[in-house]
């Protein structure tokens, strides 16, 4: 039993990691708690859901557009820097919502701005600090890094919404906002005592065996590139749209990293349901918005769970064909959370239907859990069989990937959901994740053949 428990390893290994994991887990409550006043902030100024869905559009763009940039300067300058020049501006933006509220403006504008200017931030800060773990835990334990960052994120995903909503409401907003402040930084002063890491900082090897050099050490794993061959100068320490182009590049060439990405936008294009849940709660299942924050949180409580009995999956070493076989089992869930509906009808009732929502909810659990297995091991491969030079670039394509599928998936679902039905939409939807990602898979042999211990782009 012990074996299948989280590995924890990373955190007694490696204090930078340690605090960093602390810092940032704490940081992740504190943005899940913002997120959820400003929505609240937000509609009590207007009155209106559209006001509060053009907050989606004000934190999705800066993310998007400086998502693939701030990879690039993770890759050009110290990424200890650039992380603490990036997470203060996202935490001058917090303390603005805190004046704001103090000051009770009431104007969306300014609200929409701020929004916008922490996200940019972020588009910089997380793709640089994703880059910065496998400097501190080396490649060995990169899979149990992930999940203990898996982890955190999902805790916060489950406590910060509901205690950002209770707050809001109990103390007010200036106070809240306030409580990220203080939450995000523990995330700073863990960056702050991080060592320098300038562009060729040497990878951390195993715990106990003498660090690796960057370079040398990504030569020996990844096959020899013909740009290079052919007399082409080391990779430019340069942040600009060159620099971002030859990270695009690296990712159209490289097989097994592209397919991670593609699988990953199958399955939150196609089998995502997260859409649906408001009409779920209130014409199938009954119990309105509760209804909707309990499949919400069932998501996110799989995804914990599925952490917390991680610990095998450091030993799993065809990673590739562990991605297929979680994307797979995240549509199969998919498609029992639709039959489930089905079961239950279109009858708006008056009360919830406990029964069907049970057997729901443990169908997003399972779908939750299954991400998270997929997303320890999508991270895992890009981190062990990127350059560490190109790191950071491949890092901000993985974050708008994360950022955008789920909200082109929203749009996708959402249409199909109108046009056949919420249960359908979710049948039909997990069956042609399960049919897409099987037929990628079988296109690309290479990556089920991908071994953790000779890790190939």
């Amino acid at each position: 039993m012990r074996r299948l428990l989280l590995d924890t390893r990373p955190l007694h290994v490696s204090p930078a990691y340690r605090r960093l994991w602390w810092g940032l887990g704490l940081a992740q409550i504190g943005t899940m708690v913002t997120q959820v006043a400003v929505s609240l902030e937000i509609y009590e100024q207007t009155s209106s859901t559209f006001a509060v869905g053009i907050l989606g559009i004000a934190a999705l763009v800066p993310l998007v557009v400086l998502g693939l940039y701030g990879g690039a300067l993770a890759d050009a300058f110290d990424r200890r820097t650039v992380a603490l020049v990036s997470g203060v501006v996202m935490i001058s933006a917090t303390v603005g919502l805190v004046v704001q509220a103090a000051l009770q403006l009431e104007q969306p504008w300014v609200l929409y701005l701020l929004v916008a200017i922490q996200s940019a931030g972020s588009a910089v800060n997380v793709p640089t600090r994703m880059s910065i773990i496998p400097r501190l835990v080396g490649r060995d334990l990169l899979p149990a890094a992930n999940a203990l960052g898996t982890l955190t994120g999902s805790l916060g995903l489950t406590v910060g919404p509901l205690l950002g909503a209770v707050l809001a409401a109990s103390v007010g907003y200036a106070a809240t906002y306030a409580l990220d402040v203080v939450l995000f930084g523990f995330a700073l002063y863990a960056l702050l005592r991080l060592p320098a890491m300038p562009p060729g900082t040497p990878i951390a090897a195993a715990p106990g065996l003498p660090p690796l050099d960057a370079d040398a050490d990504a030569a020996a794993v990844l096959p020899a590139d013909p740009t290079a061959a052919d007399g082409e100068p080391a990779p430019r320490r340069q942040a600009g749209f060159a620099a971002v182009w030859e990270g695009l590049q690296f990712l159209r060439t490289r097989p097994n990293l592209r397919t991670t990405f593609v699988l990953d936008i199958i399955a939150m294009v196609t089998a995502m349901p997260r859409v649906m849940f408001p009409a779920v709660g209130a014409v199938i299942l009954g119990g309105g918005e509760t209804t909707t924050g309990g499949l919400t949180a069932a998501i996110a409580i799989g995804s914990v769970l599925a952490s917390a009995l991680s610990g095998g999956l450091g030993r799993v070493r065809r990673q590739g064909v562990a991605i297929v076989v979680a994307i797979v089992a995240f549509g199969v869930c998919a498609v029992g959370f639709g039959l489930s509906l089905m079961a239950a009808g279109r009858t708006s009732p008056s009360s919830l239907l406990v029964p069907v929502a049970i057997v729901a909810g443990l169908f997003l659990a399972g779908a939750g859990a299954a991400d998270a297995v997929s997303a320890v091991f999508r991270q895992t491969v890009m981190q062990s069989a990127t350059p560490d030079h190109l790191l950071g670039r491949l890092q901000g394509v993985f974050i708008v990937v994360v950022a955008g599928g789920p909200r082109l998936g929203d749009l996708v679902l959402g249409s199909a959901a109108t046009r056949f039905g919420e249960a359908s939409a979710a049948v039909g939807g997990g069956i042609v994740c399960i049919l897409a990602v099987l037929a990628v898979a079988f296109g690309q042999r290479g990556f089920l053949r991908y071994d953790a211990r000779h890790p190939t782009p």
